[in-house]
């Protein structure tokens, strides 16, 4: 029985899942083993059951915080992609400026922009003050990291996972650049 991986994006870049993509044909040979639910590849929007859920991206929003709290729910793993799942990572680099001198410098201030207006629409999600790796919101069992980890890990990481072993990534898989 293949086991069921679904993945979301969170506040990031995507990277990480250009990286899982970056697997290239070995996706055919994953596909083996892991049938994917909620992904970029299948275009499906909610998470169903699923053995394995990765997560990339920080938690930036109140939408962001509910999304996550879902797919935890419905994952019996999880799996936080990246440095900004672990992190923050680069939309973390914002902590250290105040919110409200953040969207002046962006909606009145920003190249290009003349008399701009700060959104404020019910449909746009309530931002956070500061961005928050995710397992400061829910229980995370596997960490992945690199910004954005190689598709060799990714890789190496999830079959290790289909085989039921503890995923083990050599040294030269790792990097943070």
């Amino acid at each position: 029985m293949k086991l069921k991986v679904a993945t979301c994006s969170l506040a990031g870049c995507f990277g990480c899942h250009m990286s899982l993509l970056d697997i290239d044909e070995k996706l055919f040979d994953l596909l083996k083993v892991v049938e994917f639910d909620r992904s970029p590849i299948t275009d499906i929007k909610h998470c169903g059951p699923c053995d394995i859920g990765i997560v990339e991206g920080g938690v930036c929003n109140a939408e962001n915080v509910h999304v996550l709290k879902e797919f935890r729910k419905n994952c019996k793993v999880l799996v936080a992609m990246g440095a900004c799942a672990i992190t923050g990572g680069i939309p973390a680099l914002r902590n250290n400026v105040d919110l409200w001198d953040c969207f002046q410098e962006v909606y009145h201030y920003g190249i290009g922009l003349e008399n701009g207006q700060i959104p404020n629409d019910p449909e746009l999600p309530l931002p956070f003050d500061k961005v928050h790796p995710i397992n400061e919101v829910v229980r995370i069992d596997y960490f992945l990291p690199g910004c954005p980890p190689s598709a060799d890990a990714i890789w190496k990481f999830l079959t290790d996972l289909a085989a039921g072993h503890e995923p083990k990534l050599d040294y030269e898989m790792l990097h943070y650049d």
